[in-house]
């Protein structure tokens, strides 16, 4: 059975302007191919609701997940929630649980609890809590789109609460091999190798060391023994021009 499917959306004028780098896709593609979720898809879109509420939409329709960060903090240009309910057309407001989660957060730090951080407790009738350890503010399922905060450390955080509760398939592993050929030399031989081994995926990551052209071969399955034959033959393909390989196939995106 084919692993779940995600898709990203990463909202923020400050990402797309180069003020802010974004880390947190790195971050959660490394966590769901741990966990047996395919991330299949991302998009970057600014602070703007019709692009974010037609991002919404397309996606969810797509994919079995959709992963939000950003715009869920107390300033005027935190639209993720409202959009998030207009996509799917459901009411929005202050929830009780949500406003108690930050009355008694700013109330042991001796800080109002004003208009504006109320807005943070803003959910869509129907979502679900996201915990968030780290400034309590919460995040939220609606469906299959789960909004968190934009600041990796919270993103995170909220990630870890939420991966234990959804379903995943076999973990993605890999083996990386370091081949000092250019692509252009391995093309062929690795073209024939994939389609030997259809129930793989085969990459090839160029690079240069010491003013010699090699390639990163990246064999990518599910199955840990598949993985280690392609491997095995792929050695043989290039005796002599391979550097510090090693074995044993790897969870996630750990290259061995």
């Amino acid at each position: 059975m084919p692993n779940p499917t995600a898709a990203m959306l990463v909202i923020g004028d400050e990402i797309l302007s180069g003020r802010t780098r974004d880390s947190n896709l790195h971050y959660l593609a490394r966590a769901l191919t741990d966990h047996g979720i395919d991330l299949r898809e991302a998009r970057v879109v600014a602070d703007d609701a019709a692009a974010i509420t037609g991002a919404l939409r397309s996606l969810s329709g797509r994919h079995d997940h959709v992963f939000t960060s950003g715009g869920i903090g107390p300033t005027h240009d935190d639209i993720t929630a409202d959009c998030v309910a207009a996509a799917f057309e459901v009411p929005i407001d202050v929830r009780e649980d949500a406003r108690a989660l930050l009355a008694d957060h700013y109330a042991q730090r001796g800080t109002e609890l004003n208009e504006a951080r109320l807005r943070m407790a803003r959910i869509p009738e129907g979502a679900g809590l996201i915990e968030n350890p780290v400034s309590i503010a919460p995040g939220f399922t609606l469906r299959n789109v789960h909004v968190m905060a934009g600041v990796p450390s919270i993103f995170e955080a909220m990630l870890a609460s939420l991966l234990p509760r959804l379903t995943g398939g076999a973990p993605l592993l890999s083996q990386t091999l370091p081949v000092l050929r250019g692509e252009g030399d391995i093309a062929g031989p690795l073209g024939a190798l994939a389609a030997r081994h259809p129930e793989l995926s085969f990459g090839s990551y160029p690079f240069v060391s010491n003013g010699v052209h090699g390639s990163n071969v990246v064999v990518r399955g599910q199955d840990a023994a598949a993985v280690n034959a392609a491997m095995s033959e792929l050695c043989a393909l290039f005796p002599g021009a391979v550097e510090g390989a090693q074995g044993g196939a790897a969870p996630g995106g750990a290259m061995k």
